[in-house]
Order: C-alpha cells, then structure tokens, then sequence
C-alpha cells in the first residue's frame, strides 16, 4: 500500500492520472520548478505519463519541458496518492506519483512549459517550499 496524500471528498469522482516527478541533486542543491498558474507553487519537475508512454519517457519529457534540462541514471526510490482537484485542467484527480531520483546533466535553454521556471535550492529549503505534501516528504526523507 502507498502512502496517500489528501482526502478523497465525499461523492465526488476522480479520474486516475499517473504521473512521474524527479529528485534531482548537483552540488548540494536540487532543481526544482516554480510554476506560475493556476497558484503560484514550487514542485518537483514532472508530471502526468501520457497513454502508451513510460514513467521514464514521461519523466525525460516532463523535466525538460519544465526545466529546460535533460538528465541521466534515473531511479525509482517510491510512490504515492494524492486527491487534487486540477484547475488548469478542470479534474478531479487521483494522482499517483512515482518519484524518481536522477542526475541533471545539462540545461538546453529555458523550460518549455509556460508560466516555469527552473530554480536551484538546498533540500532543507525545497521540504518546506514545495507545494506537494508527497513531495515534500520524499525531499526530507531522502536528504534530512
């Protein structure tokens, strides 16, 4: 069983959206992405895996377009829920979230993704900025 995040509200159908986020450390610091709308929030890069797509090629694909950097040696170190409601996309969403560890290599410009921007933090910053509950505690179980 996999830890869950966020409570389910009573009568309201949610629809299953997989997605893949990364951890990613260079020189004690992790890149993270601020995201402008709907709420302005800090999360780990990723996102939803598309139909027929991979965690891994999702998660390839989601970095880059959120950060503007490619990376490399990607590991699954965990999952979980979480109940959100997703304005950008007017759905109530299930999400489970396998969160990976990987090495950024290089940057190719700017995030793809409008309204991002790539930003480098320490870890004991990004456990308490990062929007994400999950999120939050992958950061300080994996470096705190």
């Amino acid at each position: 069983m996999i830890r869950r995040y966020g409570e389910p509200a009573r009568n309201r159908r949610y629809t299953l959206r997989p997605g893949a986020y990364a951890i990613l450390l260079k020189h004690d610091e992790l890149l993270l992405t601020h995201q402008q709308d709907p709420e302005p929030e800090f999360q780990l890069p990723g996102g939803g895996i598309d139909p027929g797509e991979s965690a891994i090629s999702a998660l390839h694909r989601e970095v880059f377009e959120e950060t503007g950097w490619h990376i490399a040696a990607p590991r699954r170190i965990g999952a979980y829920r979480r109940f959100v409601f997703m304005p950008e996309y007017d759905l109530w969403a299930e999400k489970v979230c396998q969160i990976f560890v990987a090495r950024p290599v290089r940057p190719h410009g700017p995030p793809q993704e409008p309204g991002h921007t790539a930003v480098w933090t320490s870890p004991v910053l990004a456990a308490g900025i990062l929007a994400d509950e999950g999120g939050r505690a992958f950061v300080a179980k994996t470096f705190l």
